[in-house]
């Protein structure tokens, strides 16, 4: 008879790596929390303030540089820590087990290696997906609510990269591939290193590739507010460009290409685990 680890039991084993994510969330929730709140009160009785005795208006006072840095910070953590830790999930973890025996324990108790493996990757995506969602949701609240021109357009890379589905997809990626490089390398600090460099390298290379899978506009002159603008200039003053209106579209592409990723790394492990417990 076969059985699966319970959640509970997961969660113990992942005790690390989930501390280390509350921990971020929690501190990415309250900047975000506060950029939108007294942060964003602040900063605009700041301008209004500038303005009243400047014109034009040129932003630098304390509180508008405090709400732009909590902002700024805030996206940087959300692209980053949640692929750190699902990297961290992915590949220390069940490199450690590897390492240490214990996984091989827990199939001697009627724990099938595939259930094993199942169940590692499923309760770390559930908490990333869920904590990534909420964050991704404060953020676009923050950005949709923000009347300051502080240059935060949509095709911004840090701004697109959180402020939507790719933000929530790209963890996913990561603790595939850690898991992959876990289950390939049997050591926890390697695999992490490698699984970390693996998906960062992907996600840079597909958010480069992707403005240009998608059919570009063309402007006379140069083309304002798209995505990296102006993609090319030539030399008759035409730019080719995407308007605000390709956000979701160019989202769900790199999207789509972080989940076949994801698919194909899972699909890898199983296959890899498989193998070397036949």
């Amino acid at each position: 008879m076969t059985a699966t680890l319970p959640a509970p039991t997961v969660l113990r084993l992942h005790r690390t790596a989930l501390t280390g994510w509350l921990v971020a969330f929690t501190a990415v929730a309250a900047l975000l929390l506060w950029a939108y709140g007294p942060g964003a009160d602040a900063a605009v009785a700041e301008w209004n303030r500038l303005c009243a005795r400047q014109r034009p208006c040129t932003w630098g006072g304390g509180s508008i540089m405090n709400y732009y840095r909590a902002f700024t910070l805030a996206e940087f953590l959300i692209l980053w820590i949640p692929g750190l830790v699902a990297a961290w999930a992915g590949a220390a973890l069940i490199g450690r087990e590897l390492e240490n025996g214990t996984a091989r324990l827990a199939w001697t108790q009627g724990v099938t290696p595939t259930r094993w493996l199942a169940a590692k990757l499923t309760v770390p995506a559930v908490l990333l997906t869920a904590g990534t969602t909420v964050l991704v949701l404060l953020h676009r609240l923050a950005y949709d609510t923000n009347t300051l021109p502080m240059g935060w357009t949509w095709d911004r890379d840090n701004t697109f990269g959180t402020n939507g589905t790719t933000a929530i997809a790209w963890p996913l990626l990561a603790l595939a591939v850690g898991a992959f490089a876990g289950l390939l390398l049997r050591r926890a600090l390697p695999a992490l290193a490698v699984g970390f460099l693996v998906a960062g390298t992907v996600r840079i290379l597909v958010h480069e590739t992707t403005p240009h899978l998608w059919p570009h506009e063309t402007a006379a002159g140069d083309a304002k507010n798209g995505y990296r603008t102006p993609v090319n200039v030539m030399n008759l003053g035409e730019g080719t460009y995407h308007p605000a209106s390709h956000f979701w579209p160019l989202q769900l592409v790199e999207t789509g290409f972080a989940l076949t990723i994801t698919a194909a790394a899972v699909t890898t492990a199983f296959w890899l685990l498989r193998r070397r417990t036949a």
